[in-house]
């Protein structure tokens, strides 16, 4: 299953995580975040949003652990060729089910596979697998 990480770019940036390299995804409190991120395996595919000033989806990650201990490590694989802002997302009503529109308060949610193709396709971000 594909997910979205949500996360303040003055906290904990997408270039933050190019940067690193590597980081571990932990601090979820809200139960239903808590519940999707203990649902993460390795593998999975990870958009990386930045709330804050920027609200957008600014990049893809991955996975490289299962989640455990409410924690689950990622690793970057690309920037989004264009990001996707939150205005365009509420626009388009291929996207009206995805919970960063139903939940707003959620860091941490599914992508079910035709969302993520429509986010994909809205970034013109070319995949090599996954997603």
């Amino acid at each position: 299953m594909p997910w979205l990480f949500k996360t303040e770019p003055s906290d904990y940036s997408f270039e933050d995580l190019v940067r690193d390299g590597r980081t571990r995804w932990e601090g979820v409190r809200n139960p239903t975040a808590l519940k999707n991120l203990r649902s993460v395996r390795n593998g999975d595919a990870i958009l990386i949003y930045h709330t804050g000033n920027v609200k957008a989806v600014v990049g893809l990650a991955r996975a490289v652990t299962d989640a455990k201990n409410d924690a689950v490590d990622i690793v970057p694989d690309k920037p989004l060729a264009r990001p996707v802002t939150l205005a365009e997302i509420r626009k388009n009503p291929k996207l009206k089910t995805l919970d960063l529109v139903r939940i707003t308060r959620l860091s941490v949610m599914p992508v079910p596979g035709p969302l993520w193709n429509e986010l994909m396709r809205m970034s013109a971000t070319e995949l090599s697998g996954g997603g």
